[in-house]
Formats: structure tokens, C-alpha cells, sequence
């Protein structure tokens, strides 16, 4: 009976009991072969293999297979692991890729040699204790900020979306799709995916924020989450088409890709129990790390690409908290600072933009440090401008680095889930959909991000033309580098409203810098989108910036939901009958200046555009 049916016992790894490191890996492997290996110490059955000796044992592992053959060293492990369901690739790379082999049985010793020395190094990369880590609470509280981001940017677009691109708006969005229907013909659909090819009245766009708002508040409480976040991206995609200047930042762009992203992060099967929640699948939080690290490190590498002089002497922070677009009082005093702490400040830009945001792709504690630099740093960009939903929507990304043992930490009443065989029951189909959805994807970004980097002719192959100009309109694949030129200016726009132009009465917008004295405030992460959009045509010529000539004309013509976009009307009985439009330079005041006057900026006047007037 002893030697009944050989085949039908379990391979074993025999590793020694006394070894810490031994231990540690042992720990971290065990749950991934799923008990189709048995793991024992060599002081436990070691003499149940008198063919191997106690030196041996001592010295490597055994990977004892269950037709009896054994194997030691690396191909040891390996063999253990292609019982993995990620880890087959260990062992074909060992057996078919050349010179693979030596060096693996190579690496093996020296860890062998150096056991004390490389325990120490894992538990100080990985802690006290490698147990495969679980991401159900993460992807609880991730799920959570993004229905808060989400909420956040539909109820700002529901209080502006009328005076923006509502039929009497800035630029209506019936006149903008008329436009587009003639220039693409029958491919509009696809060209411009929006909901409003069906309806384009005032009311569809004040009914989509709000059932966009409706949707983020089920992801909130963890209601019809997939449903609802498949809702979401399909309504802010809709918006996104048919706002023209005023939605197309580059936080606009990764809330849609991180959105679309998340469809595949979330369980589509309704299952009868939490405990039997499938896990997130390691390839769609992988992309989500390349799309956190694409965003951090695209911003530092534009500036070096840029050959921006500012940049390149390390003096942009004597500028950026001035001229940025809506700075706040505490970026006022940021200015103040001495000018050897900017540049060091620069330096440290680099230093985290070019270098810390790689250990988001660490073992454990590297990538937890690099989530709390990455954090730290979007916390003070937070401090010092107003950048829409921007930061809290990048520090959502960060946290997808931690596990769920250190968010249980810093979460009261949630404790570290485990990963159980119950955990792992999921449809056949949806295993299939997050692993083909993930490398596809994975293959695509990496092409469609290190193609322009290292192609600078510009002369792209046709696969990459290909697929980026198809998926180009779904905006799942985006650019991003924030501040790749500093602007070293702050020239600002005042619109003045005239019936005899002799006296000129100025319209004060609600947070843009208008008279000297007023203080700037925090708004973010609301985005008043109109006060944005004016910082950007103030850098140019009103000939470049059409669409603020149709907001004069809407002042003229005295637009209720135009008019309600600003801080005050000058003329509330009756629009004025000419307009202009003036530029100041402004300059953060120093602190005797502000000490004296309590004025936070200094000006000087140049014209913009000529005196406007309705026929």
C-alpha cells in the first residue's frame, strides 16, 4: 500500500526550519501553489529522504516531485512556483531561454551564502512578514475617492454648464455639434461620442450632471458600483466632447482614463456574499501604477525635454506660485520664501518627478515609501494652487499602492482581509475578461507612451498611428506633463462695461485675480471653469481665443447664466452698450506692500481688445 499510486502524491518542498529567510518566502509562496505543493521543514522529514544528506539540506532547498525525482537551488523553486498561476514562466524561462539557468543558480548562492544578511534586507523591503497581500480594502477606499472625485466634478459643471455651452451660453453646444455634423459626416458618432447628438437643450445638460452626481453617490455607499461607474464615464465622455476650451485639462483626460480603468477593477458577477468578492486583478492594479507613474513622471521629463531655461537653472519657483493660474493665499506667502530655497525646492521637483515616483513599482515598504512622497507632494501643490479635483484624484491612485494590511492601519473598524479559497471563486469569464483586458491594455500604454519618447523624428509606425488615432475619441490613453515652460508673466484679462466710453465699470470675477486687494482664496476642488480658461487667452491675443469674443458678446447682450458665471454685475438694469477688454500685469505685492495697503498684487495697464459694441 506504502507504494500505491506514487503519481497521486503531492510534490514537496523541503526547505530548513532554522532559516529565517527560508521561512519568510515560504510564508509568501504556500498561498500561491494553492495546496497543490506541500510545504515541510528538512528537520521534520529530512530523514525520510536518506538519499539527500543534512549538508545538503542545510545548503539549498529540495523540490521533491511526486514521481520521486528531486531537484535543489534555484530550479527548486522554480518548480514550486510554476504551481502558481503566475509563476510558470520562472521555470520555462530556466529551461528554454539561454544562459537563464546558470545565472539564476548563480543568484541562488550567493543568497544561500548570505542568509542573515538578505533576511534582513527582506524584512526591511517587505517587513516582518511576506503573506501575499490582499487589495479588497483598497479597492473599497480607492472606489470611494473616485465616486467623490467624480460627484465633485459634475456638481461644479452643473452650477456652470449652463453659461458655458447652454444655448445661451458662451458656446453652445447645438451650434458646436451642427459644426461637427458637417465636418464628419455619418463617422460623427465615433469621431465625437457624446450623449447629446440626441438632445443638446439646456435641461439634457443640467439632467446629465445631475444623474452623474446621482451615479457617483451609489459608487460612494457601494451600490450597482460596476453599473454605475460604466454611467460615469459614459456621462463625463459626453461632457467632455461637447464643452470644448472649458473641459479639456489633463485632469478632465486621467479622470476618464482612470475611469475607464476602474470598470475592470470592480466585480461584474453579483455574488451571494462578500467573502466571495473576486480579488482585483493584478494586471488592471499593475496599470494603474503605469498610469500613476505616466502622470508623475511625464511632468518631470517634459521639463527637461522642454530645454525651458527656468527649468534648467532651477529658478521656475521664482515664478510658478505668481503666475500659476489660480493661486492660493498660502502660495502668496510660497513666494515670499528666499530664492535659494526655490531652487533647492526645483531640485527636489526633479527628484521625485524623475526619480522617487520609480519606487511606486518596489516590493512593499518601497512602494509604500514612494506612496507617501508622492502624497506629500501633490498635498503641497494642494496648499499653494487650486488644481480642480487634480490632487485628490492623484493621491486616489497613490493609495492603490498600499495593501490592504496598511490601510486596515489607518481605517478604524476595518480589519485586514485574507485571501481565502472562498475569495477565489469567481466565474470562469471574468478570470478570462481582467487577464485578457490587462495585457492587452498593458501592451497597448507602454506602446502608445515609449513610442514618442523614442521616435523623435515623428515619423510613427503605422500600428501605433493606428491605434492611437481609433482610440483617440474614448480618451482611454492620454498625455500628461504639467508645466513643461514656466510662465514668467502674469498678464490678466479685465473686461470693462461702458454707456458713454468715458466711465468704465469692470466686471470682478468670482476667484481669478481682479482688484489688487483681493486676497487669494482656496476653490479647488471645484473648477470655476471660465476663470481658468481667461488665464490661458490672457497668455495670448483675443484673434487666438474666438470664444472670448462670444462671451463679450453674451455680456452686451446681458446672458442671465453668462452673468451668473461672475462675481458681480455692474449693470444689473440694463447691459452696457460697449464693452473691452484690458490687460494688467499683475505681480504678487511683497510684504511691506501688503503691510502698508493690505494689497496682495501690484499692476500695470496695457489695451487687449478694441471697444466692442452690438450693431
Amino acid at each position: 500500500m506504502d507504494n500505491l499510486s506514487q503519481k497521486d502524491k503531492k510534490p514537496v518542498l523541503i526547505y530548513d526550519g532554522d532559516c529565517g529567510f527560508c521561512r519568510l518566502w515560504i510564508t509568501r509562496w504556500s498561498p500561491l501553489t494553492k495546496a497543490q505543493v506541500d510545504y515541510h521543514t528538512s528537520q521534520e522529514v529530512g530523514k525520510n529522504y536518506p538519499q539527500i544528506s543534512l549538508e545538503d539540506f542545510e545548503s539549498s532547498v529540495y523540490f521533491v516531485d511526486s514521481d520521486g525525482s528531486f531537484y535543489s537551488g534555484a530550479k527548486a523553486a522554480f518548480k514550486a512556483l510554476a504551481y502558481a498561476s503566475s509563476g510558470k514562466w520562472f521555470l520555462r524561462a530556466y529551461e528554454k531561454i539561454p544562459g537563464f539557468a546558470p545565472t539564476s543558480e548563480w543568484g541562488y548562492r550567493q543568497v544561500a551564502q548570505n542568509r542573515k544578511l538578505f533576511s534582513v534586507l527582506t524584512q526591511w523591503v517587505w517587513g516582518g512578514s511576506l503573506e501575499t497581500p490582499t487589495w479588497f480594502l483598497t479597492r473599497r477606499v480607492f472606489l470611494f475617492l473616485l465616486g467623490l472625485v467624480y460627484l465633485l466634478a459634475f456638481l461644479s459643471l452643473w452650477t456652470q454648464i449652463e453659461g458655458l455651452v447652454g444655448q445661451k451660453g458662451i458656446l453652445p453646444v447645438e451650434i458646436f455639434l451642427k459644426d461637427a455634423q458637417a465636418y464628419w459626416g455619418p463617422d460623427r458618432f465615433w469621431k465625437q461620442p457624446t450623449l447629446f447628438w440626441f438632445h443638446a437643450g439646456d435641461g439634457f445638460l443640467q439632467t446629465i450632471c445631475l444623474l452623474g452626481a446621482g451615479a457617483a453617490l451609489l459608487v460612494l455607499f457601494n451600490r450597482m458600483v460596476a453599473l454605475s461607474l460604466l454611467m460615469l464615464w459614459g456621462f463625463y465622455l459626453s461632457l467632455f466632447h461637447v464643452a470644448q476650451p472649458f473641459l479639456g485639462f489633463q485632469w478632465d483626460t486621467l479622470l476618464l482614463e482612470t475611469g475607464f480603468l476602474a470598470l475592470f477593477l470592480v466585480p461584474w458577477s453579483r455574488q451571494r456574499a462578500t467573502s466571495q468578492e473576486s480579488p482585483p486583478s493584478p494586471l488592471i492594479l499593475f496599470l494603474f501604477r503605469f498610469l500613476l507613474f505616466r502622470v508623475v513622471f511625464s511632468s518631470g521629463l517634459v521639463k527637461i525635454l522642454s530645454q525651458d531655461p527656468t527649468w534648467n537653472d532651477f529658478t521656475a519657483l521664482y515664478y510658478h506660485y505668481e503666475t500659476q493660474p489660480l493661486p492660493t493665499w498660502i502660495g502668496w506667502h510660497a513666494h515670499q520664501l528666499p530664492h535659494g530655497f526655490q531652487e533647492f525646492s526645483v531640485v527636489c521637483v526633479f527628484i521625485i518627478q524623475l526619480g522617487a515616483v520609480f519606487l511606486i513599482f518596489g516590493p512593499k515598504r518601497i512602494r509604500y515609501m514612494g506612496c507617501a512622497v508622492l502624497i506629500f507632494h501633490e498635498c503641497l501643490i494642494f496648499l499653494t494652487g487650486n488644481y480642480c479635483f487634480f490632487n485628490l484624484l492623484t493621491i486616489a491612485l497613490c493609495l492603490l499602492l498600499l495593501d490592504d494590511a496598511a490601510l486596515a492601519r489607518w481605517i478604524p473598524g476595518k480589519r485586514k482581509t485574507s485571501r481565502t479559497e472562498e475569495t477565489t471563486r469567481v466565474s470562469v469569464w471574468e478570470n478570462r475578461l481582467s487577464a485578457g483586458m490587462g495585457a492587452g491594455a498593458l501592451g497597448i500604454s507602454i506602446m502608445l507612451y515609449a513610442v514618442p519618447i523614442l521616435v523623435t523624428s515623428g515619423n510613427y509606425p503605422f500600428l501605433y498611428v493606428a491605434i492611437a488615432n481609433t482610440i483617440r475619441p474614448l480618451h482611454i490613453f492620454n498625455s500628461y506633463g504639467l508645466f513643461a515652460v514656466m510662465t514668467t508673466s502674469r498678464p490678466e484679462i479685465i473686461i470693462q462695461g461702458s454707456d458713454d466710453r468715458e466711465n468704465w465699470f469692470p466686471y470682478e470675477f468670482k476667484w481669478k485675480p481682479g482688484l489688487v486687494a483681493k486676497k487669494p482664496e482656496f476653490v479647488a476642488p471645484h473648477q470655476p471653469r471660465l476663470d481658468w480658461q481667461m488665464w490661458f487667452a490672457a497668455l495670448s491675443n483675443y484673434e487666438k481665443n474666438p470664444w472670448l469674443i462670444r462671451f463679450m458678446i453674451r455680456l452686451l447682450q446681458g446672458s442671465p447664466p453668462v452673468i451668473a458665471l461672475l462675481e458681480n454685475n455692474p449693470f444689473p438694469d440694463r447691459p452696457p452698450k460697449y464693452l473691452q477688454a484690458l490687460v494688467y500685469d499683475y505681480r504678487f505685492s511683497d510684504s511691506e506692500t501688503r503691510s502698508r495697503d493690505g494689497s496682495w498684487w501690484t499692476r500695470k495697464l496695457r489695451p487687449y481688445t478694441p471697444i466692442l459694441q452690438l450693431p
